[in-house]
């Protein structure tokens, strides 16, 4: 017989399936087996990207050709025909950043992403990706945590102010390696994200750490604090204590 607390999952689950939103796919503009699809993308990152990662998202509205062209591209193409492992991570990272910016477009702008607004953007809201229906969630979650490599969570931007710094470049397969080390030491080198209180032997640490605690644990980093200490320019005890600093879900956005 099946419990109270299965019944009720199954129920919410049913319910949140019920409330699903197909955001609609763009058609590409040109023809996207002959365009190079990062070069529209690319624009998208040096036009409306400032250097602390945030967008102008009223601007990109207005002109959203590139991007819409680049989300026509992800929409199609299938992620098995990527045979490199580092080119299809650098897809899975670009690919993720560019259909946060879309999503934010397609949900109006809004001004947070904190408390319900974040289910219906991360959960509800399905986006066709290869050609699959998934959402942000999933796809972060299914597809790219399954790779295990910890340092994706310092290149995904999920258009918060929290969020790691957006590149204004696209990650490349060629030099995937070196991108994920700079946003891995550039996410350690900033007092938004590590702070440390000697006096009270504590570490205050993004709060994002605290949403994936077992990617960073390995054989060579038994302990958060060890991995942190491979990227941080100053290197924190081990018996110190973790505060996490609190998400900011406020749309990183330039015009606001």
């Amino acid at each position: 017989m099946i419990s109270l607390n299965a019944l009720l999952l199954v129920i919410a689950i049913m319910l949140l399936n019920a409330c699903t939103t197909l955001v609609p796919t763009p058609e590409p503009i040109s023809n996207l087996l002959t365009a190079d699809p990062l070069a529209g993308y690319t624009r998208v990152l040096q036009n409306y990207v400032n250097e602390r990662g945030e967008v102008d998202f009223p601007a990109l509205q207005t002109h959203r050709v590139d991007l819409d062209n680049y989300i026509a591209y992800v929409a199609r193409l299938p992620a098995s025909s990527i045979n490199n492992p580092n080119d299809r991570l650098a897809h899975y990272i670009n690919s993720y950043n560019a259909l946060s910016m879309y999503n934010v477009l397609e949900s109006g702008i809004p001004k947070t992403n904190a408390g319900h607004a974040k289910i219906r953007f991360f959960y509800l809201r399905k986006l066709l990706i290869g050609g699959k229906q998934m959402s942000l969630y999933d796809y972060e979650n299914d597809i790219i945590r399954v790779l295990k490599e910890p340092r994706v969570h310092f290149a995904l931007n999920c258009s918060a102010l929290s969020c790691p710094v957006l590149p204004r470049t696209p990650f490349s397969g060629a030099h995937l390696n070196q991108e994920l080390d700079r946003e891995t030491h550039k996410f350690f080198s900033e007092l938004r994200n590590i702070r440390i209180d000697k006096p009270r032997k504590t570490v205050h640490l993004s709060e994002l750490l605290d949403f994936y605690p077992d990617d960073f644990i390995s054989a060579d980093t038994p302990t958060l604090i060890a991995y942190i200490n491979r990227y941080a320019p100053e290197k924190i005890p081990d018996d110190f204590t973790i505060e996490y600093i609190p998400y900011d879900w406020t749309i990183a956005n330039s015009s606001r």
